[in-house]
């Protein structure tokens, strides 16, 4: 393994790793002002909920795209990482 395969392994995991922490941080921070939102105002749940859904959705799309930046950095690369 050179010294950038390594560099390449380092980043595709970084890639992965920060854009799961990240998207696991405001998911968790959103359902929490969620709950929040719901037990302070039971009436609104029902929009409450709906907007939670689209939020939690596009914050699972980050985590995927740093996904596929880290496999594309080791897939451009196939003979560099063993």
């Amino acid at each position: 393994m050179t010294v950038g395969a390594g560099l390449i392994a380092i980043g595709a995991g970084l890639a992965i790793g920060l854009a799961a922490m990240g998207a696991a941080l405001g998911q968790g921070r959103a359902t929490a002002q969620a709950m929040d939102a719901i037990a302070r105002q039971p009436e609104a749940a029902s929009d409450i909920r709906g907007s939670l859904i689209i939020a939690l959705a596009l914050m699972e799309a980050v985590a995927i795209y740093g996904l596929l930046v880290g496999l594309l950095a080791l897939l451009v690369f196939p003979g560099a990482v063993k």
